[in-house]
């Protein structure tokens, strides 16, 4: 019944931490509040126009694909040039912005202008 309890709390707070949708903070800076205007805000897109990622100020994210829109959602944090993804269901990635463009896992994608 103990093992079944603390089980049960383990889940439930995963299934809360999954739920909260502001930007983690983990001592370090975090995505861009909504009155900044930090210089990766906005639309990400590949060369091919397929995959679109917009940065928003509140410290989200939400990505297009294949016309599909919000195919992908979540929260960003920004930590220099590096940003790290946790998708809304738990999922996470990382990108780099070098020389103007974003290298997002495997994907290179240019600012919309």
């Amino acid at each position: 019944m103990i093992r079944t309890l603390l089980s049960l709390l383990a889940i439930t707070g995963t299934l809360a931490a999954c739920a909260d949708h502001r930007p983690a903070d983990n001592g370090r800076k975090t995505g861009p509040s909504p009155a900044s205007t930090h210089p990766y805000l906005g639309m990400w897109v590949t060369a091919d126009g397929r995959i679109r990622q917009e940065l928003l100020p509140t410290g989200r994210y939400e990505e297009e694909r294949d016309g599909r829109k919000r195919a992908y959602t979540g929260r960003y944090t920004v930590t220099g040039t590096h940003i790290d993804y946790v998708d809304d269901l738990g999922f996470t990635a990382t990108g780099d912005v070098r020389d103007g463009v974003l290298y997002h896992e495997h994907l290179v994608l240019y600012r919309e202008r």
